[in-house]
């Protein structure tokens, strides 16, 4: 495989992951969007606004390629866990606008830099911060769709939506009244199995 080939099936694997990730936040309103649905308070655009923090990071700072974006959300100073949701003057446009910067900053990192060029993380533990593009694109890629399956839960839980992109929803076939049946019959294994356990 030549390096342009690889380098064509990670940004192909990126984008897909990107991609559904965005589809998430499609026909919902601004309260769903932000709604925390976990006990850590996962939500989809947070979810969106900390995977655009993460390539600007892995995919610019990381090999000398700032973005110049401003990502108040990490300087010293900052909330905890600020960068995984957004406050009410962070609209969907600027975070959805920021993600789509993000992507074409990261684009232009690998379409520029050898897939073994060495960059450092310093976030990470200086004795295994030296990492290669490949490496970082992996990563990205890897985090974007662990994301992505968060939000899958997230969105299922709003509204019963699922699917990986419109028009492929990946389920098994069947109506609400089947999706009912079967998770009733999971529900008595699981209780079954327990007290059996």
């Amino acid at each position: 495989m030549t390096a342009t080939n690889a380098k064509s099936d990670l940004c192909s694997s990126l984008q897909s992951a990107r991609d559904a990730l965005l589809w998430k936040l499609d026909g919902l309103c601004e309260y769903d969007v932000r709604r925390p649905l976990t006990p850590t308070g996962t939500n989809l655009l947070g979810l969106v606004k900390h995977v655009a923090t993460m390539e600007l990071g892995y995919l610019g700072d990381v090999f000398g390629r700032p973005s110049g974006e401003p990502l108040p959300w990490l300087a010293d100073g900052a909330e905890p866990n600020a960068d995984m949701w957004a406050t009410a003057g962070e609209s969907r446009a600027f975070i959805v606008d920021l993600y789509r910067r993000a992507w074409a900053h990261s684009d232009a990192t690998i379409d520029a830099l050898a897939l073994d060029t060495v960059g450092t993380v310093p976030w990470w533990p200086e004795d295994r911060s030296e990492v290669t593009l490949h490496h970082a694109v992996v990563r990205v890629i890897a985090d974007t769709q662990r994301h992505a399956g968060h939000a899958d839960i997230v969105r299922e839980l709003i509204d019963g939506a699922v699917g990986v992109k419109e028009g492929d929803d990946g389920m098994a076939v069947g109506g609400p009244e089947w999706w009912e049946n079967h998770r009733s019959r999971l529900e008595r294994a699981a209780r079954d199995a327990g007290r059996g356990a």
